[in-house]
C-alpha cells in the first residue's frame, strides 16, 4: 500500500526528470522548426523580389509579418494554453503552420504571401513555439535555466540547417516547390506537441480559488447576469460583459503586472525597443553579400555560421547564467549581450569581403547567443510563474510591433538611398540604446529597492524580490512553485 501511494507521488512530480527530458528534446526540434525558420527567408529575398517584381521594402514585409505574428500571437496563445493545453497549442500550431506554407507556392503576388506564408505560418509558429516555451516551466524547477538554454539551442539548429536547406532546395527545384516541401517539414511540429503529455498532480487539477477581495459566488452570479436570469436591465448587462471583458484582457494580457512589477516593465520596454534593429541583419546580410559580390551560396552559408556557433555557445551561457552569483543579475549580462550586438554591426560597414563577415558572424552569434539564452529566463526571474503565459502574451506582443514595423522601414532607407550602410546603422542604435536603457534602468531599480529594504526588516533571500516593488510573501523551503502544479487538457 505504502509502495504504491509512493510510486503514486513519484508519477506526480515529473519535474526535473524522466519524460521532463523527452519534452526538453521536443522543445529544441519545436524551436529549430519555427523560432529558426525565418532565418532562411533572406535566401528567397532576391527571387521573390524578381518573381514578384517588388521593392526591397515590399518584399521585406513578407518575413516581417511572419516573425511578428510568431510573437506578437502570444496572447491568443495564452488563452489557448489555459483553455485546452499546451499540447493542443502547440499541434494546433504545427498545422496551420504547414497549411500557410503549402498554400505560399500556389500564390500569384506578393501580398498574398503576406498572407499564408505571413500571417497563416507565423500565427502557426507562434501556438506552437510558446507554448513549448511555457510547458518547459511545468516540468522543470531545479534545470530550468539550463533547460531553457538547451531549448533555445533549437534556435541555433534551425539557423544552421534552414539556410543549407533551402538554398539547395532552391537551385534544384525553385522557390514554389520549396515552399511545398517545407509546408510537410512544418507539419512535424504535431508530433512534438503530441510528446508534451500535461503535468497533472495525484489528486487531480486544482480548483480555482477566488482572488483576493472576491466574493465566493460572485462568478456564479455574474454567469446568471450574462444569461439574464437575474437581472431585467440590459444596461445593467451590458455593464458586466464590457466588466468581464476587461478582466479577461488583463488575466491574458497581463497589464496588472506591467503596471505593478517595475522590472517587467523595464524588461519589456526595452526589448521591445530592442527588437526594432535586431532582425534587420537576419533579414538583410544575404542580399547584403550577394550585392557585394559575394556568391549565393557563400552568402547563404553566413547565416548557418550563425547559427553552428549558437549551438555551443547558448549551452554553456545557460550554465553560466544558472550559477548562483548571476542570481537576480542575469538582467546585466542580457544588456551586455545586446551591447556586443550592437557594436559587431559596425564590422559590417567596414567591409563586405567574405572573410570580414566570416568574422562579423561569429561576433554576432556570441551575442545573439546570450540574448536568445537568456530572454526567457530573465522574464521568468521578473515575474511569478503562475503568471508567465499571461506575461509572455503581453510581452511578446509589444515586440511583435516592432518586429513588424523595423525591416520595412528600413527597407525603404535602402530603396531611397540605395546604400545598405543604412541597415547596420540602425540595427546598432536600437541594439546599444536599449542595452543602455535596461542595464541603468535595472541598477537604479536595484539600487531604490535596496534604499527601502534598508528601511525596515530585512528579508531572508531578498535578492529574489530585487525586480519588483510589489511585496510578495516567501515560500517555505519544502514547496515546490505553484506553476509545476498542472497544465490543464489532455
Amino acid at each position: 500500500m505504502s509502495q504504491g501511494a509512493a510510486v503514486a507521488r513519484e508519477a506526480a512530480k515529473p519535474q526535473d526528470r524522466g519524460w521532463a527530458w523527452m519534452v526538453l528534446l521536443a522543445a529544441v526540434l519545436l524551436q529549430g522548426l519555427t523560432l529558426g525558420f525565418p532565418s532562411c527567408i533572406g535566401v528567397f529575398f532576391t527571387d521573390l523580389q524578381h518573381e514578384f517584381q517588388a521593392s526591397n521594402s515590399e518584399t521585406s514585409w513578407f518575413p516581417s509579418i511572419m516573425v511578428a505574428v510568431l510573437h506578437g500571437g502570444g496572447p491568443l496563445c495564452s488563452i489557448l494554453v489555459k483553455r485546452f493545453g499546451c499540447r493542443f497549442a502547440v499541434m494546433l500550431g504545427g498545422l496551420l503552420s504547414g497549411v500557410g506554407m503549402v498554400s505560399s507556392s500556389f500564390c500569384k503576388s506578393i501580398s498574398q504571401l503576406y498572407l499564408t506564408a505571413g500571417l497563416i505560418t507565423g500565427l502557426g509558429s507562434c501556438f506552437s513555439f510558446q507554448a513549448g516555451v511555457t510547458v518547459l516551466g511545468y516540468y522543470f524547477v531545479k534545470w530550468r535555466t539550463l533547460a531553457n538554454a538547451m531549448a533555445s539551442a533549437g534556435v541555433s539548429l534551425g539557423f544552421t540547417l534552414w539556410p543549407l536547406l533551402s538554398q539547395h532546395l532552391l537551385d534544384e527545384m525553385g522557390w514554389r516547390n520549396t515552399f511545398l516541401i517545407f509546408g510537410g517539414i512544418l507539419l512535424n511540429c504535431c508530433v512534438c506537441g503530441a510528446i508534451m503529455r500535461p503535468v497533472q498532480m495525484a489528486s487531480g487539477s486544482l480548483p480555482e480559488s477566488p482572488k483576493p477581495g472576491e466574493e465566493p459566488g460572485k462568478k456564479a452570479e455574474e454567469g446568471r447576469l450574462f444569461n439574464g436570469a437575474s437581472s431585467p436591465h440590459p444596461e445593467l448587462q451590458q455593464r458586466t460583459r464590457r466588466t468581464a471583458c476587461f478582466q479577461m484582457l488583463q488575466k491574458n494580457l497581463a497589464f496588472d503586472i506591467f503596471c505593478q512589477n517595475k522590472g517587467y516593465q523595464i524588461y519589456t520596454i526595452g526589448v521591445t525597443w530592442m527588437m526594432m534593429g535586431f532582425a534587420l541583419p537576419h533579414v538583410y546580410l544575404v542580399p547584403y553579400a550577394i550585392q557585394n559580390g559575394v556568391e549565393e551560396r557563400r552568402a547563404a552559408l553566413l547565416i548557418s555560421i550563425i547559427g553552428f556557433i549558437n549551438i555551443f555557445i547558448r549551452p554553456l551561457t545557460g550554465l553560466l547564467s544558472g550559477h548562483r552569483v548571476f542570481t537576480g543579475r542575469r538582467i546585466y549580462l542580457f544588456s551586455l549581450a545586446a551591447l556586443l550586438c550592437g557594436l559587431s554591426n559596425f564590422i559590417c560597414v567596414i567591409s563586405a569581403e567574405f572573410n570580414v563577415l566570416i568574422f562579423y558572424c561569429v561576433i554576432l552569434s556570441i551575442a545573439m547567443s546570450g540574448i536568445g539564452a537568456l530572454t526567457f529566463q530573465v522574464l521568468m526571474d521578473v515575474v511569478e510563474m503562475d503568471r508567465f503565459s499571461s506575461a509572455l502574451g503581453l510581452f511578446t506582443i509589444l515586440e511583435s510591433v516592432t518586429l513588424l514595423i523595423g525591416p520595412p522601414l528600413t527597407g525603404l532607407l535602402v530603396d531611397i538611398t540605395g546604400d545598405f550602410h543604412y541597415v547596420f546603422y540602425n540595427s546598432s542604435f536600437f541594439l546599444i540604446s536599449a542595452a543602455l536603457f535596461m542595464a541603468l534602468s535595472f541598477c537604479a531599480l536595484e539600487k531604490k529597492t535596496k534604499l527601502k529594504e534598508a528601511s525596515k526588516v530585512p528579508l531572508e533571500n531578498a535578492d529574489r524580490y530585487q525586480y519588483s516593488e510589489t511585496p510578495t510573501e516567501p515560500q517555505p523551503e519544502s514547496q515546490s512553485p505553484p506553476a509545476v502544479m498542472y497544465i490543464t487538457s489532455i
